[in-house]
């Protein structure tokens, strides 16, 4: 994937949040299956891990909450930018801000950073379509941009964000409610097998629109990555699944 091209060799590539901040040459994933590597989110400042109970299973997958922990971006930056230098794949940096401007000044700090392919953006759940083209014209310059949105509510967003100028509209996780065993309700994202059906409807509605989207949700088969491709999508991020992939099979 060249600099200013967001055309994955092969299809596919890790979500954010589940695979570090850069790939690990330890880890047993066979990484010529990745077209790319996205980075775990990252702030601009420091964010602690989410407190009380951050995890709930429910039939067909699970719930997650973490609050999206890390450093920093410019403490990330010293730390992982050689990884990402020396990355075997190209690397999109999956930034969270609160605003345009915060955007506007993470993304100048990461544009002469060697082995940066790309950036991926996130949108807070009850952000509004109003919202989308001043993020997305905060991150532009050097690098493409993905632009990651909600899933249940892409249909409505997505064309705003291409107009804007993303250049390909990625699916976060839904989120969901559950109680714990104590009748307590945790909120977080959804995951697990049971996802996809909605995936794939959300990349095919996408798709018919004629809107570049990579498909994400549920994806844990070799069989569910070929319907989304053969829906339309440009390429699919895989989540859950890859956490208990070994050796040369990322999925079954």
């Amino acid at each position: 994937m060249a600099k200013y091209d967001l055309t994955f060799d092969p299809p596919v590539m890790n979500a954010a949040g589940t695979l570090g901040f850069a790939p690990d040459v330890y880890n047993q994933l066979d990484w010529s299956q990745l077209g790319a590597f996205i980075t775990n989110p990252i702030s601009l400042g420091a964010r602690t891990p989410a407190h009380g109970m951050r995890y709930a299973a429910y039939p067909g997958g699970f719930l997650l909450h973490t609050g999206h922990p890390n450093r920093g971006l410019e403490s990330v930056i010293r730390h992982y930018a050689g990884h990402w230098k020396r990355s075997p794949l190209p690397v999109i940096i999956h930034l969270l801000a609160r605003s345009p401007e915060e955007l506007f000044s993470m993304v100048r700090k990461l544009e002469n950073v060697d082995g940066v392919s790309g950036l991926e953006i996130g949108l807070a759940g009850e952000a509004g379509g109003g919202m989308l083209e001043p993020f997305i014209q905060a991150a532009a310059g050097e690098l493409p941009v993905i632009m990651q949105l909600p899933m249940e509510r892409s249909a409505d967003l997505a064309a705003v964000a291409i107009q804007a100028g993303a250049a390909v509209i990625s699916l976060a996780a839904p989120r969901g409610i559950l109680p714990t065993p104590e009748g307590k309700l945790v909120q977080g994202r959804l995951y697990g097998p049971a996802i996809f059906p909605q995936a794939l409807k959300a990349v095919q509605e996408l798709v018919r629109l004629g809107l570049p989207t990579i498909g994400s949700g549920g994806i844990y088969t070799q069989g569910q990555k070929q319907a989304m491709l053969a829906a339309g999508a440009t390429a699919v991020q895989l989540d859950a699944s890859l956490w208990r992939a070994a050796g040369t099979r990322i999925l079954t």
